[in-house]
């Protein structure tokens, strides 16, 4: 838990014609696991590869072929549970859930329904203003994914890709704990920044590696509170699953317009029923999909061809004792070691990769000069140029030593940020650049003070309304820096005036 105090957040309310409503959402997020090989085969987890080159015999439903299970899968769901705080079981077991789906051979998926490998952990979200919601993890279960029918490429006919057919997935289950679509997007962003840390999910949206399900019901003020003393279902209102939201901007928009519907409804004197409804974000609303399935629909029962899995409690103390330092924990390092404030600590905690870029900047150096760098400076210019981080031009080591060429006084802030430029465009190194193109500071009092009395001797009208108005002064040291070209050292230039000016 981080060093610092965090208020719950109130929920999010909507006006209805006759009442004020709350939201309640639960979400299944479905994140690809990081394996080079699929759950039960060893065929490529490759994205974007030819269309059904990355099909085993298993993957294809060929008669006679067994899934064997692929260690290194469990081992990522196991870290992602300890890494969400999460409890460990060392026996779990497969399960077959039936349905039908022209991009699903077997005419089953393989999931876990009653012995998940994962049981509950929590995520702490942060929202802004120093609130935090924490966010209950209910389950986290290992099944393989379906793969993906196109209806696109031909006016008459659909294609089948099996490519995705059979990649390892963690459903991770949360309990309806978030209360409104600012939350359900910041608790996405955490959860997938977690697993970034972990290396278990790449957790990209576009290419589906990471998606969720959100389930949306709305209750009366004061209902949430009874169903939290008793667990009681019946206190929420009933929910709808809207299915598949790979978009932060489109799970809120979604959120949003479900709890209205849903709203309109029951104010309307109608009762919501529950089922899978779909977002279309161009029409802004949502629709049908299917009726919500139960378990039984699915005719779930244990997959014949595996054995129960089980795993060692030493082999979750190696995997425990071999995580990284996980964002909630760094981000309170940032703030404790390197004198950050809680905003600049989430800023550069946010993704793995800026993390380690900031800590190498920082490293011996003055930590908040650091950040100002990296996040004013660097991310500005590579915003522009739509980059991230790792093709960053700009190295750890070249963005260092502008920090330390300012902090040794050679060169000022000002000229500091035209040093970045070049070394972001050309690559060079920032203190060859002060030193071959003549832009290091001038420190040299004597030089400093010649050009203050001249100009002091030049313009004593100026000189009066300084001395009446000292804000003035500031004319005087813009007109010193002009003359030196920018090169004067600015704390001397404004002692010097000061002094000169008999203001000090």
């Amino acid at each position: 838990m981080l060093d610092l105090t965090y208020e719950t957040p109130t929920p999010k309310t909507i006006a209805g014609a006759k009442h004020d409503w709350e939201l309640v959402i639960g979400m299944e997020v479905h994140a690809q696991i990081s394996s080079n090989a699929k759950l039960f085969s060893g065929a490529s987890t490759t994205f974007g590869a030819e269309p059904n080159s990355n099909v085993a015999f298993v993957d294809a439903a060929m008669p006679g072929m067994l899934p064997v299970i692929n260690e290194f899968c469990v081992e990522q769901a196991v870290r992602t549970g300890l890494g969400l705080k999460a409890a460990i079981n060392l026996t779990s077991a497969f399960d077959r859930k039936n349905y039908f789906y022209p991009d699903l051979p077997q005419g089953y998926q393989i999931s876990q329904l009653y012995q998940p490998i994962v049981g509950e952990g929590e995520v702490l979200v942060e929202m802004p203003n120093d609130q935090a919601r924490l966010v209950r993890i209910e389950r986290i279960h290992m099944e393989q994914d379906a793969g993906k029918s196109i209806h696109d490429m031909d006016p008459n006919m659909s294609f089948v890709d099996l490519n995705r057919t059979g990649v390892a997935l963690m459903e991770i289950v949360s309990r309806p704990d978030i209360r409104g679509p600012e939350e359900a997007a910041a608790y996405l962003t955490k959860l997938r920044q977690i697993l970034r840390y972990l290396g278990t999910c790449n957790g990209d949206m576009q290419s589906g590696a990471m998606r969720a399900d959100v389930n949306v019901s709305i209750c009366l003020p004061g209902q949430y509170e009874k169903y939290q003393e008793t667990q009681d279902f019946s206190h929420l209102g009933t929910r709808c699953e809207i299915k598949n939201m790979n978009s932060m901007r489109f799970i809120q928009q979604a959120i949003e317009v479900e709890a209205r519907r849903q709203i309109a409804i029951v104010e309307g004197g109608g009762e919501v029923e529950q089922e899978t409804r779909l977002y279309d974000p161009d029409k802004g609303e949502t629709r049908s999909m299917r009726s919500k399935e139960e378990a039984h629909d699915y005719r779930y029962f244990p997959d014949p061809d595996l054995l129960p899995l089980e795993i060692e409690q030493g082999w979750v103390d190696d995997i425990a004792a071999s995580l990284p330092e996980l964002p909630d924990a760094k981000k309170a390092r940032f703030i404790k070691d390197f004198g950050l404030t809680g905003y600049d600590a989430s800023v550069l905690t946010a993704d793995v990769d800026t993390a380690a870029y900031f800590e190498d900047v920082a490293a011996g150096r003055d930590g908040k000069q650091a950040a100002n760098w990296v996040i004013n400076e660097l991310f500005g210019r590579l915003k522009k140029d739509d980059r991230d981080i790792t093709d960053s031009p700009v190295t750890p080591a070249q963005l260092g030593g502008i920090v330390d060429l300012i902090a040794s006084d050679a060169i000022s802030g000002k000229i500091a940020k035209e040093v970045f430029e070049i070394a972001y465009t050309t690559g060079r190194d920032p203190a060859e650049i002060v030193e071959t193109e003549g832009m290091k500071q001038v420190t040299d009092t004597g030089a400093i003070e010649a050009a203050v009395d001249e100009i002091i001797a030049a313009n004593p009208a100026q000189v009066e309304k300084a001395q009446a108005n000292p804000k003035l002064a500031g004319w005087f040291v813009g007109q010193v820096m002009k003359a030196t070209g920018g090169k004067a050292n600015p704390k001397a230039v404004n002692a010097l005036v000061a002094a000169k000016l008999g203001l000090g």
